[in-house]
């Protein structure tokens, strides 16, 4: 039999460390947002993101997806910075040492809490070089009102970046469905970038998930 002591790290049991109740905190007089560590938060509102995506689409056309893809990259750099602080020192172990299933959940929580939806992880193609994530109710997806194609492209900036430095190698991601267009769901792909341009072409000629990723294969 198994004692609830034996399930104890130094007299604690580690819980849900991104919960929303307790992670954000605020100071409504003084308009602050703060993370349990007491690291500074950002809300972004619904007027602030529709104003950079028409702001960069008519200063820069099509090349506002590059920038809000490299955008993305840099705030995902620094948001696995904070995610593995945190997580490292909540759990009492460097988070190259966790468990999958630990570390996973501890990701999905932090993209909730963070507001940038729900997010879930396909290896189902890990041996072949490539990861799929899937995200619901994306806020970018949400407000790209005149998008023709997939249109996180700063989450998939984000996606890139978390995921090179897990790896430990420069890593790319492609958008190849979007709430944006009607899907149930958004699915991003990982992998060498150079694998990954073959799908780049094909979402810019509108083919769907499934037509693109058996051509990864070829």
């Amino acid at each position: 039999m198994i004692s609830v002591r034996d399930l104890l790290i130094h007299d604690r049991l580690p819980a849900n460390y991104y919960a929303s109740d307790v992670y954000v905190r605020g100071d409504l007089e003084m308009g602050l947002l703060e993370s349990r560590r007491g690291d500074r938060l950002l809300a972004l509102p619904e007027t602030l993101i529709q104003a950079i995506y028409s702001g960069l689409a008519k200063e820069t056309g099509q090349a506002s997806r590059l920038v809000l893809f490299n955008c993305g990259r840099w705030w995902g750099k620094n948001f696995f910075n904070r995610f593995r602080d945190e997580v490292s020192e909540y759990y009492e172990t460097p988070l190259v040492e966790m468990q999958m299933a630990d570390f996973l959940q501890a990701l999905k929580q932090c993209w909730i809490t963070y507001g940038l939806g729900q997010l879930n992880l396909d290896q189902t193609y890990h041996d072949r070089g490539f990861l799929i994530v899937e995200t619901h109710h994306s806020p970018f997806a949400r407000l790209a009102t005149e998008a023709e194609v997939p249109s996180c492209f700063l989450e998939a900036g984000v996606l890139a970046s978390v995921f090179s430095q897990l790896a430990g190698r420069d890593l790319h991601c492609v958008q190849t469905q979007c709430e944006s267009l009607g899907a149930a769901s958004n699915l991003f792909i990982i992998g060498l970038q150079k694998r990954l341009e073959v799908a780049e072409a094909l979402v810019d000629k509108q083919l769907d998930h499934e037509s693109i990723l058996p051509r990864l294969f070829v």
